[in-house]
């Protein structure tokens, strides 16, 4: 089987500035892979465990430095990665990720049976880049898969999480899988897996290579943008109850549920 597996380098800081285009200025930033892609990439290795003739692609859209996700996943046990890296990439918004992605799939890697991605990326959360994708495709998708528990050729058969219960659900080959995070341990790959992995390729393509019209990438293909961005204020207090517990608590609900009242009046 050929599996891509979307990744993505995101911050990890809490210290994020903004553009004027309020898209996050990367630069100064300590970067890591999207933690759901891990689980994505782990996703892939569980395919290849019942196929072992299964080969795992990488693929990312970012800066020069979006290679060390890729040297990352590579380690993990990918392998080959392709690295989209182009300044008219930078900005984009879901859609026109997803159409990057898909020029990329369709025109330069072209041969592959399933796609899997991270369900949410830490420095958007929309969880709109997966299904995007595979509209872009014309490809069925399972969104908020826990598990993979079979696959071939033909069909998959995965665990996804619904409103309220777990879901036993199949869908055919060509498709996308959007991977939440699971119980399953991530390893964190030796330094041998790292002197292994320089023997694997990591392939650059620019906009032209995968032969996207440059109208449609990058902020220039976003519809959408971000109109404000800032940190939540918490607030919060506490009381200390030492005695009769249950009396004093059950005080403080009616007196809170009174102000209540007061102010709704």
């Amino acid at each position: 089987m050929k599996i891509i597996v979307c990744i993505k380098q995101v911050p990890d800081t809490n210290d994020v500035k903004w553009s004027k285009e309020n898209t996050i200025i990367r630069e100064g930033l300590i970067n890591i892979i999207n933690p759901y892609d891990e689980y994505a990439i782990q996703a892939a290795l569980d395919i290849k465990k019942i196929n072992p003739d299964s080969e795992i692609t990488l693929l990312s859209m970012g800066p020069q430095c979006a290679k060390e996700v890729l040297e990352y996943g590579l380690a993990l046990g990918a392998d080959s990665a392709v690295h989209l890296c182009d300044k008219r990439f930078s900005g984009a918004d879901t859609k026109a990720t997803s159409k990057t992605l898909a020029a990329a799939i369709k025109n330069v890697i072209k041969d592959y049976d399933i796609i899997i991605a991270g369900q949410f990326a830490i420095d958007g959360d929309t969880a709109q880049t997966g299904p995007s994708l595979a509209c872009q495709l014309n490809l069925p998708v399972l969104t908020f898969v826990k598990s993979i528990l079979d696959a071939d050729n033909e069909k998959i058969t995965a665990r996804c999480e619904g409103e309220n219960e777990i879901i036993t659900m199949e869908t055919t080959v060509p498709c996308v899988l959007c991977v939440l995070k699971n119980n399953k341990e991530i390893k964190n790959p030796k330094i041998q897996d790292y002197i292994n992995a320089q023997n694997k390729k990591i392939k650059s393509f620019n906009i032209e290579e995968i032969e996207l019209n440059p109208d449609e990438a990058g902020i220039k293909g976003s519809p959408t943008f971000v109109q404000r961005a800032f940190k939540p204020e918490i607030k919060r207090w506490v009381r200390k109850v030492k005695y009769n517990y249950a009396k004093e608590i059950l005080s403080h609900i009616r007196e809170e549920n009174g102000k209540e009242i007061r102010q709704e009046q």
